[in-house]
């Protein structure tokens, strides 16, 4: 069997009777003047025990987590400053170095060509008084062969002018006659 609900109301009782028998004059009991006294009380209790916890515990944490926090941002905006300097410093000297370097290698490469120019105009200098110097022997052979052609040509052509004569008369020319022509040539 099941057990009657002892604030429920009973059989042929009304809501309303039911307050009544309970002291209730109906609403909430916070509306109600008679219990607001009380009601301030723990009000005034509990506002000053939350305030004291947020000033004295929680407030203190918040600011420490805070400061942390800001002190934190602080110290890595710093150190990114320093990176970002020392790599600007870097980059800075590394330019210079770069550009040291190219000065360094252009004038070793100026070096180089007018060295490479001095050891080619000495080379050719050589070669040129080589050159001259075989030219110069050349030409004195080509001349001795030339004087002893010519010396033989006075001979040869006294054979030959003999030979034609020879050959068209059919006697041969007595050799006083063909050296008195070969004269006459030469100076004609």
């Amino acid at each position: 069997m099941a057990t009657p609900d002892p604030h429920a109301p009973a059989a042929g009782e009304t809501h309303a009777t039911t307050e009544a028998a309970h002291g209730g004059g109906g609403g909430l009991p916070q509306f109600q003047f008679e219990h607001w006294a009380g009601q301030i009380a723990w009000l005034l209790i509990l506002f000053v025990i939350g305030y004291l916890m947020m000033s004295r515990v929680f407030i203190p944490r918040l600011r420490k987590v805070l400061d942390e926090r800001e002190g934190t941002i602080a110290g890595a905006l710093a150190q990114a400053r320093q990176v970002q300097e020392e790599a600007n410093a870097q980059a800075a000297k590394a330019q210079a170095d770069l550009a040291e370097a190219r000065g360094k290698a252009q004038r070793l490469a100026a070096e180089a060509r007018a060295k490479a120019n001095a050891e080619a105009q000495a080379r050719q200098a050589a070669e040129d008084e080589k050159l001259a110097g075989k030219l110069a022997e050349a030409e004195t052979r080509i001349r001795a062969s030339r004087d002893a052609a010519m010396t033989h040509v006075q001979t040869i052509a006294s054979d030959t002018a003999s030979a034609i004569v020879e050959k068209l008369t059919g006697a041969a020319p007595s050799q006083a006659d063909l050296n008195a022509a070969l004269t006459a040539a030469k100076g004609a």
